[in-house]
C-alpha cells in the first residue's frame, strides 16, 4: 500500500503526508489541499516560458489576497473549502474542567460521590465511559487538548518542558477566533509547547464569555483547581465523609493516612461540583443553554500516587459529559444520544478537532485526532494511546495502548520502580505511608508492586480487573492479546514520530534549527525502527550475560547516539538486575561523545561492588552533574542526578556522597524557567541527606 495513503492504527491518516506536501517534494503533488488555494493554483499551472507575465500573474495574486493571506493559509490547513459560517447559527462552546479527578462521580455511579449538578448535566449530555487523557499528568495532557497532535511527536511528552511549535501549527483556538469566535481561558494552561501568539482573547482569573460583543460566539474554558492534588493533603480540613466508610482499592494498603486522603479528595469533589453548577447557572440565567454545548471532564485521574502520572485507568481514564441542546441534535453522530452512555473510545487527541468541528471548521491535515461530532465528524478508532516520560525531575518512559477490553503497558525502563521519589509526589500523607509500610514488609503483592522494579510488559483485562493489579503477561491464552497490542503501540510509536525513546537533550540539540515535530518528520523510517529495535533488546527481561554483552555491542558500535545510549541502557538495566558481574565493560563509554551516554556508563560504574570503581562512577556523575550546570543542559542534570539519588540508599557512605552533590549550583538562568522546580527539587533531598535527614 502506497504510505502516502495508509493510516494509523489510531486511523488517523499520517501526518508525515502533511509534511510532504509543505516541502514539495513528489509525493507532495498527491496532497495538494494541504496548501493554500494560491499555492495549488502555481503548482497546477505550467511552467511558462516568459517569467516576467508569470511574476505579473504573482503579484496580481499577491495584491488580492494580501489582506487575507493568513487567514487563507489557515483556512486552507483548518477551514477547508468551506469555510463558510453565515449558513446556520454557530454554537457557543464552554469546556469546565476539574484537575486531579477520575469518574468518580454519582453519575458514572460511583457510590461516595456527591455531585448533584454534574448528575444533572450528565441527564443532558452523552456520557462517555471510554475517555483517556492520553497523558497522566497535567502539562502533558493540556499540551494534548490544545494542540490536538501527540506530544510524543512534538518533543513535548515530558512533564513541565518547552519546545516551539512548527510555524505552520497553530493553537486550536486560534482557528476559532479567525472564525470570529470569541476565546477565553480562565485560567490554567500549562502548555509544553510555544506557540507563535497567544490563543486567546482573554486568559486569565477574570476571563468571561461576558466580554465578547453582542451576538458574538464565544468559546470559554473554565478551569477548577478544587480537586487538584495539592488540595487532598491540604490540612487542616474537617472531613465531610467519614473515611471508615470508604472503599481502599487493592493497590493502597488500608491506613488511616490513606483513608483520610481519599475522604478529602471526595470531600473536593463535592466542593467541585458546586463550582460547576454556579458556571451553568450563569449560562442559564443569560439564556445561552439554549446555544450551548457544554463539556465537562477531569484533565487525567485523581492526585492520589499510582493514579496521577500513570499509565492505568486510575491516571488515564477520565469522566467526560458533553451536553448538546436539541437545537444542534444533529452535530452528534447516530448512537450518540443525549442522556445515555456512549462506549466510543475518544481521547484527548480528539478534543480539539471534535471542537472545531462542532464549529462548522475543518480540522487541520496535521492534527493527530480525529472529530467525533460536528459538521467534520469521523469513524471512531478501536485502540487509544497513552504515555508517560519524564515525571518532574524523574526520567522514564513508559507507553500504553487499550482496546475495549484489555490494557497493555510497555515499560522501557524497567530497572526504575513506579514509586521513585518525587518531591511533590511524597508531600502526600498516603505516599508516605504507603512506603513505610512497605519498607516494614506489611504490604501484600498488589501493594508492593508500586516500590518494586517494573515488568517490561504489563497486560490487564479491565473487565474482570478494574484496578489492574493482575498483570496477565506470561498466562496461558493471552499470548495473541499480548503480542497484538504490542505491536499495535509499536506501529502508532514509529509511524506517529514518538520522540520518547531519545533522551530530552539529544532531541533539543538534533532539532535547535527548527521544531522536534519538524525533525521527527524527516527520520527516515529505518532509524526509527532501529532505535525501537534499540530500546527494545535494552529492556529485555530474559536473556544470558554473555548474549547481552554480545548484543550490546551492536548497538554500543553504533553512529547513531539514540542507538549507543541505548546499548548502554541495556547493560545498566542488567546489571541493577545482577545479571551481569563485569564492571569496566562500559568504561570506554565515559569518553562517549554524548553526555547522556557518559551517564549511564557511569551509573554503571557506580554500581560495582568495588570500592575503587564504584567511587570512579561516583566522581563521573558528580562532574557530569556539574558540566551540564555549565553548559545549561537541564535533562542531563536531571539523569545524572536521578542516578546519584538512586545510590544513595545502596552506598555504605550515603551521608558522604550526599554531601558532595548537595553543593551543585541550582539553576543557571539560561535553562528554561520550567525546569527550574524540579532541579531544586534535587538538591533540596541531597541537602536533607547531607543532613540527616532521612
Amino acid at each position: 500500500m502506497d504510505r502516502s495513503t495508509r493510516t494509523s492504527p489510531g486511523g488517523r491518516p499520517y501526518c508525515r503526508r502533511a509534511w510532504r506536501s509543505a516541502r514539495g517534494d513528489a509525493a507532495g503533488n498527491q496532497f495538494k489541499r494541504a496548501l493554500p488555494p494560491q499555492q495549488q493554483m502555481l503548482r497546477s499551472t505550467p511552467r511558462r516560458k516568459s517569467r516576467a507575465i508569470h511574476g505579473w500573474c504573482l503579484l496580481l495574486m499577491w495584491a488580492f489576497s494580501v489582506d487575507a493571506s493568513i487567514v487563507s493559509c489557515d483556512a486552507s490547513q483548518g477551514q477547508g473549502q468551506d469555510g463558510d459560517h453565515t449558513e446556520t447559527p454557530r454554537p457557543n462552546i464552554v469546556w469546565i474542567t476539574s484537575e486531579d479527578n477520575g469518574p468518580q462521580l454519582g453519575c458514572y455511579g460511583d457510590p461516595w460521590a456527591v455531585t448533584p449538578n454534574l448528575d444533572q448535566l450528565a441527564s443532558r449530555s452523552i456520557r462517555f465511559t471510554r475517555c483517556w487523557s492520553n497523558a497522566p499528568v497535567c502539562a502533558p495532557a493540556r499540551t494534548t487538548l490544545i494542540t490536538g497532535v501527540w506530544p510524543t511527536s512534538l518533543g513535548a511528552s515530558h512533564m513541565r518542558s518547552e519546545v516551539p511549535l512548527p510555524a505552520m501549527m497553530r493553537l486550536f483556538p486560534q482557528y476559532m477566533r479567525q472564525a470570529g469566535y470569541y476565546c477565553t481561558n480562565r485560567q490554567k494552561e500549562d502548555y509544553n509547547v510555544r506557540p507563535s501568539a497567544s490563543p486567546w482573547d482573554a486568559s486569565g482569573p477574570q476571563a468571561h464569555w461576558k466580554q465578547r460583543r453582542a451576538d458574538q460566539p464565544f468559546f470559554a474554558v473554565f478551569n477548577i483547581g478544587t480537586t487538584h492534588e495539592s488540595q487532598i493533603r491540604k490540612r487542616p480540613h474537617d472531613s465531610k465523609l467519614d473515611p471508615q466508610s470508604i472503599s481502599v482499592p487493592p493497590y493502597h494498603p488500608d491506613l488511616p493516612e490513606v483513608r483520610r486522603d481519599w475522604a478529602q479528595y471526595y470531600d473536593k469533589i463535592e466542593q467541585m461540583d458546586q463550582e460547576v453548577g454556579e458556571i451553568l447557572r450563569q449560562l442559564d440565567q443569560e439564556n445561552l443553554l439554549a446555544s450551548t454545548i457544554v463539556f465537562y471532564f477531569g484533565d487525567h485521574g485523581s492526585g492520589m500516587p499510582r493514579n496521577k502520572r500513570w499509565l492505568y485507568q486510575g491516571g488515564l481514564h477520565v469522566p467526560l459529559l458533553i451536553s448538546v441542546p436539541p437545537n444542534f441534535a444533529s452535530v452528534a453522530p447516530e448512537g450518540m444520544r443525549v442522556g445515555t452512555a456512549s462506549d466510543v473510545a475518544i481521547s484527548f487527541i480528539d478534543m480539539a478537532p471534535t471542537t472545531l468541528s462542532l464549529a462548522g471548521i475543518r480540522p487541520p491535515e496535521w492534527m493527530s485526532g480525529r472529530a467525533l461530532l460536528g459538521k467534520y465528524q469521523r469513524e471512531p478508532v478501536r485502540y487509544q494511546f497513552g504515555f508517560r516520560d519524564r515525571m518532574d525531575e524523574r526520567v522514564d518512559c513508559s507507553r500504553a495502548v487499550r482496546d475495549e477490553r484489555f490494557l497493555y503497558i510497555r515499560n522501557w525502563m524497567p530497572h526504575l520502580p513506579q514509586g521513585q521519589f518525587l518531591d511533590y509526589m511524597f508531600l502526600t500523607p498516603t505516599t508516605r505511608a504507603w512506603e513505610k509500610h512497605w519498607k516494614e514488609g506489611k504490604t501484600n503483592q498488589a501493594q508492593s508492586a508500586f516500590w518494586l522494579p517494573k515488568p517490561t510488559h504489563e497486560l490487564y483485562d479491565l473487565a474482570t480487573d478494574p484496578h489492574q493489579v493482575h498483570n496477565l503477561i506470561g498466562q496461558k491464552g493471552m499470548e495473541a492479546d499480548q503480542v497484538r497490542l504490542s505491536r499495535v503501540l509499536l506501529e502508532w510509536m514509529v509511524e506517529s514520530r514518538d520522540w520518547g525513546l531519545t533522551p530530552e537533550s539529544i532531541m533539543l540539540a538534533d532539532s535547535k534549527d527548527s521544531s522536534p515535530w519538524e525533525t521527527g518528520q524527516r527520520l527516515p523510517e529505518s532509524l526509527m525502527r532501529s532505535r525501537v529495535e534499540a530500546a527494545d533488546w535494552a529492556s529485555k527481561q530474559q536473556g544470558t550475560e554473555t548474549d547481552s554483552l554480545s548484543e550490546a555491542g551492536r548497538w554500543l558500535q553504533s553512529e547513531d547516539t539514540v542507538q549507543r545510549y541505548w546499548g548502554a541502557m541495556g547493560l545498566l538495566i542488567r546489571k541493577c538486575r545482577e545479571e551481569i558481574d563485569e564492571d569496566l565493560i562500559l568504561e570506554p563509554q565515559l569518553q562517549d561523545r554524548e553526555p547522556m551516554v557518559r551517564v549511564v556508563a557511569a551509573e554503571f560504574l557506580a554500581r560495582s561492588k568495588d570500592s575503587a570503581i564504584r567511587n570512579r562512577g561516583i566522581d563521573q556523575l558528580v562532574a557530569l552533574a556539574l558540566t551540564a550546570q555549565e553548559d545549561s543542559d537541564a535533562s542531563t542534570i536531571m539523569l545524572a542526578s536521578s542516578a546519584c539519588h538512586s545510590l544513595l540508599n545502596s552506598q555504605a557512605g550515603g551521608k558522604e556522597f550526599a554531601e558532595r552533590l548537595s553543593g551543585l549550583p541550582v539553576t543557571p538562568k539560561a535553562i528554561p524557567a520550567r525546569y527550574h522546580p524540579y532541579l531544586k527539587d534535587f538538591m533540596r533531598t541531597f541537602q536533607d541527606r547531607s543532613d540527616g535527614v532521612p
